[in-house]
C-alpha cells in the first residue's frame, strides 16, 4: 500500500457486502495508567497479529483520533463471520484482553472507556472516488480500479438510473 498519489479519479474495486468495524478507546482518568494502557497495548498486539495472518479477514485499518484522550481504529473486514470468528477464538489476543479488560473495569468504573460499532454495507450502497489521492479507505481495503468501470457520477455507482 504505496503512499504516493494515483494520477486520475479511482474508485474502490470493492465487490459485494463490506464490513466495517469501528473500535475505540476513551482515556477518562489520565492517572489511571494501569487501566487505559493494557487497553491500548492490546489493540496494537491485535492489530499487529492481524497484519501477519492476512486469512483472519482484516481487510485494512487506519488509527483516528479526537484529540489526547480519543482512539478509534476504522476496520474493514472480508466478512462479519471472520469478525465474530477472530472476537470469539479464545487462541486469538481479543478474547484474554477483552476478558482482562472486564476484570479490571469491575473495581475502576470509568477509568478507561471503549465501544465499538460494526455495519454490514450490502452492495449497491456504498460509492467510493479517490482522485490525486493514495490508496486510501476502503481503496486500501479492497484496491482500486478506474472510475468508468462503475460509472462517472456517484449515483451510476450507487445504481441509481439518470434522472432519478
Amino acid at each position: 500500500m504505496g503512499k504516493s498519489p494515483i494520477a486520475g479519479r479511482v474508485t474502490a474495486a470493492a465487490e459485494g457486502d463490506v464490513v466495517v468495524f469501528l473500535i475505540g478507546m476513551r482515556i477518562n482518568r489520565w492517572r489511571s495508567v494501569r487501566h487505559w494502557i493494557p487497553v491500548f497495548g492490546a489493540m496494537r498486539r491485535m492489530l499487529a497479529e492481524l497484519d501477519r495472518d492476512p486469512s483472519a479477514g482484516l481487510l485494512g485499518y487506519r488509527l483516528l483520533t479526537a484529540g489526547p484522550r480519543e482512539y478509534t481504529v476504522l476496520q474493514y473486514w472480508e466478512s462479519r463471520e471472520k469478525l465474530l470468528a477472530y472476537a470469539a477464538d479464545g487462541d486469538r489476543p481479543h478474547r484474554p484482553a477483552w476478558a482482562a479488560f472486564n476484570r479490571r473495569a469491575r473495581g475502576a468504573a470509568g477509568r478507561v472507556g471503549i465501544w465499538h460499532e460494526t455495519y454490514v454495507v450490502p452492495e449497491g450502497a456504498y460509492e467510493t472516488i479517490y482522485s490525486g489521492m493514495p490508496r486510501h479507505g476502503l481503496g486500501a481495503a479492497y484496491g482500486v480500479e478506474p472510475v468508468a468501470r462503475r460509472g462517472e457520477r456517484a449515483a451510476e455507482r450507487l445504481g441509481i438510473p439518470a434522472g432519478s
